[in-house]
């Protein structure tokens, strides 16, 4: 196939176009840039400029493609930066939207879309809001497409377990949010990536939703403590209350690029178990426990 990856710069989309590669498949990864450095150089791999908020910039890069992995993210995600356009409504939502009608108009077999877990109509926060929305529009589209809810992904590159890889590296002791006990099912990105492949060749992933997460349920301190013991690190864990923190945020935030705000405190402490089970039982896959995906690349 040929396979337009939209978002193929970035942490899922980048790893996905990875695993296409590797199966043999031409990719084309679209940025605003135009470039995709860090890939290993192949005839079947080629970068294209193209801005999904901007449905005319993806008539060209579309064409002739057979399927979609639509990856895209925000620049600083999950931190929105409303000043600079960088919000879940704009780009999960009305970019999200952008791709599905160009590439239906495009006659795309397939349409691969990165949700969240979490995602129902009366989810308020604004993630949730963006990504039901661009789910609803992809599944009234009447084009083939596949859902993947992921929870907590992490892997080499990723912009957040690998924040308290460094802090553990550099600091005497890891700072947690809060009482680090709220629960995530963390998937490592290679697991990931090769599902999201398979799914855009697959007849019995068309119309489905899979929800993605790793065989364990760990509170952030478990988790924490797991990246401590595969590094060889003895650190403390010391937590900060989340009014502290969010009190902290808010300041923050008034900065031209702001590293946290209190939404991304809200994001990043939520907890959205997953059933993983249809996943792993159609792609036929054994997910990885977290020491065994931190071992890979740590």
């Amino acid at each position: 196939m040929r396979v337009l990856v939209n978002g193929g710069t970035g942490f899922i989309g980048r790893a996905a176009a990875a695993v296409l590669l590797e199966r043999g498949h031409s990719v084309r990864i679209l940025s605003r840039a135009g470039r995709a450095a860090g890939f290993p150089q192949s005839p079947r791999l080629e970068s294209v400029r193209g801005d999904v908020l901007d449905p005319a910039s993806l008539a060209n890069p579309l064409a002739g493609c057979d399927a979609v992995v639509h990856a895209v993210q925000f620049p600083g995600h999950p931190i929105e930066n409303p000043r600079k356009g960088y919000t879940y409504e704009r780009f999960d939502g009305e970019g999200t939207a952008n791709a599905i009608g160009a590439a239906k108009r495009a006659g795309v077999s397939r349409f691969v879309y990165l949700s969240g877990a979490g995602v129902r109509p009366d989810r308020r926060e604004p993630w949730f809001r963006a990504k039901h929305r661009a789910e609803e529009a992809l599944r009234a589209s009447g084009m083939p497409w596949t859902i993947f809810r992921p929870s907590w992904v992490y892997g080499p590159g990723d912009r957040s377990l690998n924040r308290f890889v460094t802090f553990a590296r550099r600091l005497p002791f890891v700072p947690v949010i809060g009482g680090g006990e709220e629960r995530v099912q963390p998937i490592y990105i290679g697991d990931l990536a090769d599902v999201v492949a398979a799914a855009a060749g697959r007849a019995d992933a068309e119309g489905r939703i899979f929800e993605a997460g790793g065989p364990e349920i760990l509170s952030m301190n478990e988790i924490i403590r797991t990246m401590l013991r595969v590094l060889g690190f003895r650190r403390p864990l010391v937590h900060h209350p989340v009014w502290m923190m969010k009190a902290v945020a808010s300041v923050l935030r008034l900065l031209p690029n702001p590293p946290l705000s209190p939404a991304a405190i809200d994001f990043i402490r939520q907890e959205n178990l997953v059933d993983a089970r249809p996943m792993e039982e159609t792609f036929a896959i054994r997910l990885k426990t977290l020491e065994e995906g931190l071992k890979a690349y740590l």
